[in-house]
């Protein structure tokens, strides 16, 4: 009789917090890719370490170590999106290894949780699948779901600066740039609402 393998799956370490050094698993998937450690660290310098009672949405969540970190940290909630049911399953399982009370994970597409949802967020992580023109989608339907100081936490393949913004058809219009930074090919940003 042959030998069955489990495939192994991949890992991913949680920086700080309740959590700190706890892995995650989570498996191979087309255009899943975890925010490297120093990127998430960077990030959560920005924010702050200490997420004490704020909401957080995770809508590319993938791995879940953005929504999870924001756990680990102090988050009151968060809301962990994905469309890709084996990645959504991992996140269950990591949900359940981490006793993660306070994550909703949602089998969903992101587009289709944004038409629906009505809650607002302190925090949103936003790392869609790279080549896919998913910010100019996104970008103008996001600032209706954060509270009025809220940041948004963005991931893409370029830099999103002043000659970007003006060559992409304007979704940008609505968003200040707050800090920004490079880390190998991955770029990374931090936005807030325009007030009009």
């Amino acid at each position: 009789m042959a030998k069955v393998t489990e495939k192994k799956l991949n890992t991913v370490r949680i920086n700080a917090g309740e959590w700190r050094s706890r892995l995650i698993k989570f498996p191979d998937a087309e255009g899943l890719r975890p925010t490297p450690e120093r990127v998430r660290q960077t990030v959560f310098n920005w924010l702050g370490q200490d997420l004490a009672g704020l909401n957080c949405l995770d809508l590319f969540s993938g791995t879940g170590v953005m929504g999870f970190e924001a756990l680990s940290r102090g988050a009151i909630a968060v809301t962990l999106v994905e469309k890709s049911l084996p990645a959504c399953k991992a996140l269950i399982s990591n949900k359940q290894l981490l006793q993660a009370d306070k994550a909703n994970i949602l089998h969903q597409d992101a587009l289709q949780f944004l038409n629906q949802n009505t809650l607002k967020f302190n925090i949103i992580f936003l790392d869609p699948p790279y080549n896919q023109e998913w910010l100019p989608k996104l970008l103008p339907l996001i600032a209706t779901h954060l509270h009025a100081e809220g940041l948004v936490y963005v991931e893409a393949e370029y830099a999103l600066d002043e000659s970007q913004l003006n060559a992409s058809a304007g979704f940008m219009a609505d968003w200040q740039i707050v800090k920004q930074n490079k880390a190998g090919n991955v770029f990374y940003h931090l936005l807030k609402a325009q007030k009009n």
